[in-house]
């Protein structure tokens, strides 16, 4: 396994600032780093690539959709829309040396249309991911679709709903993005979720149930790691939690406290924790 950190703890922005702290990341034990990956307008690919690689780290990217952009839009312009905006992403994110596209990518964080979702929006989502694949490949880029709980959207929240997504897909660039925020949430038994998505996993947020230090709730990292290691899981355990005066990230990730100390004993203290798992 590897382990990364998310620099929502630091920034919602990427640029020198979390550059400077990339030398810290890595003597703190940490493999990679995972930034966000939101407009092709303000994504520095040049120089992110080459501020990992002068600190020995990878890079992994956190993607939402924002400016409109959903996937399930019944708006067959807005759909087709994403899917450039995506192919665009996927394209960025080879340049900065990106493997593993992560996030909700399939409808604005946050939309919740008050019903449950619809057979077109199901299929919509199916055959973009689809038409997506041929850019994942040519880029090797995966893309790694996420659950969210119910409060923040209602279109995949659990498991099973990530894993039949991603059945249908049928794609080896296209699986699921794990995150035990959610999973604490909305499954019964947060390892049994993981073992459900199988050979889709193909990224995880290790985030404790409040997205504190992990190892300071109530998560039962020992059942989450059993089950990755049946799984024999190799990729990412990424630390993602988010700084507490972020203005409008930290408004989306309803973050209304210090939920720590500070935000860097999230990742620094987390990772300590998780190396022992």
């Amino acid at each position: 396994m590897k382990f990364g950190v998310n620099t929502f703890i630091w920034s919602a922005a990427c640029n020198q600032t979390i550059y400077d702290l990339f030398p810290l990341i890595k003597a703190k034990g940490f493999d990679g780093v995972e930034v966000p990956l939101f407009r092709r307008s303000n994504f520095p690919a040049t120089d992110l690539r080459r501020a990992t690689e002068a600190n020995g780290l990878e890079c992994n990217a956190a993607t939402v959709l924002v400016d409109g952009l959903s996937l399930i839009s019944e708006d067959r312009g807005v759909r087709c829309k994403t899917l450039r905006h995506l192919q665009d992403l996927v394209k960025l994110a080879a340049d900065a040396n990106v493997k593993v596209m992560a996030g909700p990518i399939y409808s604005p964080v946050g939309y919740l249309p008050g019903r449950r979702r619809t057979m077109d929006e199901w299929k919509w989502a199916v055959d973009a991911y689809k038409l997506l694949g041929d850019t994942l490949v040519k880029n090797n880029v995966i893309l790694a679709i996420e659950p969210l709980n119910r409060f923040e959207t209602f279109f995949i929240n659990t498991a099973a709903d990530a894993t039949a997504m991603a059945s249908e897909v049928d794609h080896p660039n296209v699986g699921i993005l794990f995150d035990t925020f959610h999973a604490n949430i909305e499954e019964k038994d947060i390892a049994a979720g993981l073992r459900m998505i199988g050979k889709h996993l193909k990224h995880v947020h290790t985030c404790e149930n409040d997205r504190g230090i992990p190892g300071s709730g109530h998560i039962d990292w020992g059942a989450v790691f059993a089950a990755l290691r049946d799984l024999k899981y190799g990729g990412w355990i990424t630390i993602e939690s988010f700084g507490f005066a972020l203005g409008d990230l930290s408004a989306a990730a309803a973050i209304w406290r210090d939920i720590e100390k500070t935000p860097e004993a999230i990742a620094f203290e987390g990772i300590q924790f998780l190396k022992k798992c």
